[in-house]
């Protein structure tokens, strides 16, 4: 065979990305062996070769291990290897779910922080709202003088079977204003910032303030928010929504933690 039709290890290394000493051991594994040996002992390989040793990197990126891409290179069919390709796009597919979830929670999180960043703290206002998904726990029981942690705990708890991804940043949900106002800091119900939840805070206008504090530790900003209500002429309506977009995922202080909370407002008639 003439030397002009083939490659050197050298050619065919800058050619498929694959460094010499993996190709020098795939010969020696019976993976992907040189078509050609020179008299020096020069490994030289087809230009087609290039198509199995690309297909095969493929392989190796997908995780299929060496001993199953050598017993396929050895032996394949177009069945064997439609299985193969058949398993491996399976993982792929869980592998790129378990990215997509990782992503969203991450962007969720970065949504928090920045927007926690450029908080008015101090400032209470009437903010247009899109539309923000959820996922909602079970009544959160405090009948019992229970602490903030063990309905929080039932909340954990109940999250399998609920479908309640806790990945992202959990908030407090009370029914009302009014039962805001009277338990700031136990909500009915805890939930996940799950933006493919099914439950919904609607879109529209929303009274929006903020509080620096520890969990459940909310001082006087309810009164305040009635105040403004009462001084522009807001009716409260629909549930209030409570997440911290600082906590101990981007600060390190309890006492710097900051809450948004989220009421429904509209002009009184």
């Amino acid at each position: 065979m003439h030397h002009a039709t083939l490659l050197s290890i050298k050619d065919f290394s800058d050619f498929t990305g694959i460094n010499e000493s993996t190709l020098r051991y795939y010969d020696k594994i019976g993976l992907l062996s040189p078509s050609h040996r020179g008299e020096n002992r020069y490994r030289y390989y087809l230009p087609v070769q290039l198509i199995l040793a690309n297909f095969i990197r493929v392989l190796i990126n997908l995780r299929v291990p060496l001993a199953v891409i050598k017993e396929m290179n050895t032996q394949r069919t177009p069945q064997e290897m439609l299985a193969l390709l058949a398993q491996q796009e399976n993982k792929l597919d869980r592998r790129l779910r378990d990215l997509q979830a990782a992503y969203s929670v991450i962007h969720t999180y970065r949504d928090a922080i920045q927007t926690g960043m450029f908080a008015h703290e101090h400032d209470i206002r009437v903010q247009e709202l899109d539309e923000a998904h959820c996922v909602l726990g079970p009544p959160a029981d405090f009948s019992d003088g229970s602490p903030f942690y063990k309905p929080f705990m039932d909340f954990c708890n109940a999250a399998p079977e609920l479908n309640v991804n806790l990945n992202y940043p959990i908030g407090g949900y009370h029914e009302s204003m009014t039962a805001f106002v009277n338990a700031p800091g136990q909500p009915d119900r805890f939930y996940s910032l799950d933006p493919y939840g099914k439950h919904r805070r609607n879109a529209g206008r929303h009274l929006v303030a903020y509080r620096r504090g520890y969990y459940g530790e909310f001082g006087d900003i309810a009164q305040k928010m009635l105040s403004y209500a009462q001084a522009n002429a807001l009716a409260f309506h629909g549930p209030v929504f409570v997440i911290y977009l600082l906590d101990e995922v981007s600060i390190a202080n309890p006492s710097q933690y900051l809450a948004q909370i989220v009421a429904g407002v509209a002009k009184k008639r």
